[in-house]
């Protein structure tokens, strides 16, 4: 279950966090797909960058939290890597991107926006969940066979200290700032 600092629990503090990450992804002008398809084609790195943002200042905020005594990790479910399921999954989701322009996320901020192609994907999505439903008692076996690692995060799996992988990360988001930045006169992404 969700909590906020006010003691806020279960659907409240969801939809709450849910509206607040949507005006966000709205204010990043995620509810174009051409945004998405630009970040897959790219000419447009706005997506990695604000996404990139959001994983370094959450990270750094939860092992900071950690550090501080704050945020018992022992209470945040790590989920296990089932590669073969992991690799289907992605791969559909990723062409469902590429062709559609939209991840679920920015599907529901687009039709928020009045967009009805956000529409168009998220009945989509519900007809890839009912297919997935209906393949699931034939490929379920297959999608779990093959077990990762159990249950660890990047730092765990590195054996390295969590802000030494969140110092990389930052040096690689400050690279690709810095590598794809327009030229003096030029728009950038």
């Amino acid at each position: 279950m969700i909590h906020l600092p006010l003691g806020w629990t279960g659907s409240l503090s969801g939809l709450l966090i849910g509206l607040a990450f949507g005006a966000i992804l709205e204010g990043a002008g995620f509810a174009d797909p051409a945004r998405l398809t630009g970040q897959l084609r790219l000419v447009d790195w706005t997506v990695f960058k604000v996404m990139f943002t959001a994983i370094i200042v959450t990270g750094t905020l939860l092992y900071l939290f950690r550090d501080l005594g704050l945020l018992p990790f022992g209470r945040i479910f790590v989920p296990s890597l089932y590669l073969w399921g992991t690799l289907l999954g992605g791969a559909l989701i990723g062409i469902g991107m590429a062709v559609g322009g939209y991840c679920p996320g920015t599907a529901a901020v687009a039709l928020a926006s009045g967009r009805l192609d956000g529409l168009v994907f998220l009945l989509g999505i519900g007809a890839g969940t009912i297919l997935f439903n209906g393949a699931y008692p034939a490929i379920g076996a297959w999608a779990y066979a093959r077990t990762g690692k159990a249950a660890l995060t990047l730092p765990q799996l590195l054996h390295l200290s969590p802000w030494i992988i969140l110092s990389a990360l930052l040096a690689l988001l400050v690279a690709v700032v810095r590598l794809t930045a327009a030229p003096a006169g030029r728009a950038s992404s």
